[in-house]
């Protein structure tokens, strides 16, 4: 039978780490695209509208979002039915606009801030006196372009 020695003069190799900056790198760019980017959770009902005109918008990042409507179904038995104004993630009032762009701008570049565009995405079954209340409290708001997507609004 054979005897088993071990050998006391041999050291564990060194681990090449040379090709660890391509694995990060690779693993990092299969990241950025498979995730996406968290959006506005919708907390009204909007029925987007069919569009007859396109404009490109040079600058996604610059377009601030106002969302018009009747809450979803779960939170129709806490708020009711009535049309609800929607500012990022939050039900809001329409005097709440105004701080709302006010905070919008004051966390773009100085720069950027004379670009900045409201959209309001309201539901066609949105009455026209609240679509007309909201963009007072953007001209007050010194919101300088303003656009609106809406279906059929109703007087």
């Amino acid at each position: 039978m054979g005897k088993f020695s071990k050998a006391g003069g041999r050291e564990m190799p060194e681990l090449n780490t040379s090709s660890l900056p391509d694995l990060v790198f690779a693993f990092l760019f299969f990241i950025m695209m498979v995730t996406s980017m968290r959006e506005v959770t919708l907390k009204v009902v909007f029925q987007a509208p069919q569009a007859t005109e396109l404009q490109k918008l040079e600058k996604k990042s610059l377009v601030t979002f106002i969302y018009v409507g009747k809450p979803t179904q779960e939170l129709r038995a806490k708020m009711g039915s009535e049309t609800r104004v929607q500012l990022n993630d939050q039900i809001a009032d329409v005097d709440e606009i105004q701080d709302y762009i006010a905070q919008e701008k004051s966390s773009m570049k100085e720069e950027d801030q004379p670009f900045m565009t409201v959209s309001i995405k309201a539901d066609k079954e949105t009455k026209m006196g609240v679509i007309t209340d909201v963009k007072q409290a953007l001209r007050e708001a010194y919101a300088l372009k303003i656009s609106y997507s809406a279906r059929q609004a109703v007087d």
